[in-house]
C-alpha cells in the first residue's frame, strides 16, 4: 500500500540513517562528495531541500562548521532528530512542502537536494527550480545528488505505476503519496535549464546516483 510522504519516512525513522547509507550503492561517497562541493566559505547560508535527518550534513559542518543551513522537510521525526544532532549548529528547520514554502529571493549561498526529488514530474519540477534560482545569491549554485532512470522507457514505466497504484487505492490527487518515479538524468538536466540556470553540470555518477550542478 502507498503511504503518504511524510508517514512514509517517520514510520523508518529508526532504520533510515543505517539504510541510506549502507544499502545504497556508494552512498558514503555521494554523501561526502555533495559536502565537497558545497561552499565553504564560513557562515554562508544553505538551503537544503528534503532534508530528512541531515545526512548530507554529516559530511558538511565537519568540512564548515559555521555555515547556516535552511533545511525544508515533510517529515516531523526526521526533522526532529535532524535538530538533535545539530543542536549546536546555525540551523533553521522549516516542516513542510519545498513546492509550498516561499524561499525568498538571493537568500542563499547554495543550495542542495539529496536523494529526494526523485517522486516528481518535469512539469512540477520546472516552477520548482524557477523558486529555487531566484532565492540563490549571484554566482550561487545548486548541488543535486539523485537517483535517475536509465531510459525513457523505465521513466515512463514508473509514472505509469504510480498512476496505476493511485487508482487501484483511490488516492486522491491532493496526496502526496511515497514512490519513486526518477526522470532520466538528460530529461533532469532539461528541467534545470528550462527553469533559468545558466548551466548544469554533471560532476559525478556512480550507476544510476548522479550529482549535477546547476550555476544561477
Amino acid at each position: 500500500m502507498l503511504e503518504k510522504m511524510g508517514e512514509f519516512f517517520d514510520n523508518r525513522l529508526e532504520i533510515y540513517e543505517d539504510h541510506q547509507l549502507n544499502c545504497i550503492d556508494s552512498a558514503k561517497e555521494f554523501y561526502l562528495f555533495t559536502a565537497q562541493n558545497l561552499p565553504q566559505d564560513p557562515g554562508c547560508h544553505i538551503l537544503d531541500l528534503g532534508c530528512g535527518t541531515g545526512l548530507e550534513l554529516d559530511f558538511y559542518f565537519p568540512l564548515n562548521p559555521s555555515a547556516r543551513v535552511t533545511g525544508i522537510d515533510l517529515a516531523p521525526g526526521m526533522l526532529n532528530r535532524l535538530k538533535e544532532k545539530f543542536a549546536d549548529k546555525d540551523i533553521t528547520l522549516i516542516l513542510g512542502s519545498y513546492f509550498d514554502i516561499p524561499f525568498g529571493v538571493e537568500q542563499f549561498d547554495a543550495a542542495v537536494s539529496v536523494e529526494s526529488l526523485h517522486h516528481f514530474t518535469a512539469a512540477e519540477k520546472i516552477p520548482l527550480y524557477e523558486k529555487l534560482r531566484f532565492s540563490l545569491k549571484a554566482n550561487g549554485y545548486f548541488i543535486l545528488t539523485d537517483y535517475f532512470a536509465l531510459s525513457e522507457e523505465e521513466e515512463n514505466f514508473h509514472r505509469s505505476e504510480l498512476l496505476r497504484l493511485r487508482k487501484e487505492q483511490g488516492i486522491v490527487d491532493e496526496d502526496f503519496v511515497h514512490y519513486d518515479t526518477p526522470l532520466t538524468v538528460q530529461r533532469e538536466v532539461g528541467c534545470l535549464k528550462a527553469a533559468g540556470f545558466s548551466s548544469v553540470e554533471i560532476l559525478k555518477q556512480w550507476g544510476a546516483t548522479h550529482i549535477l550542478k546547476a550555476v544561477r
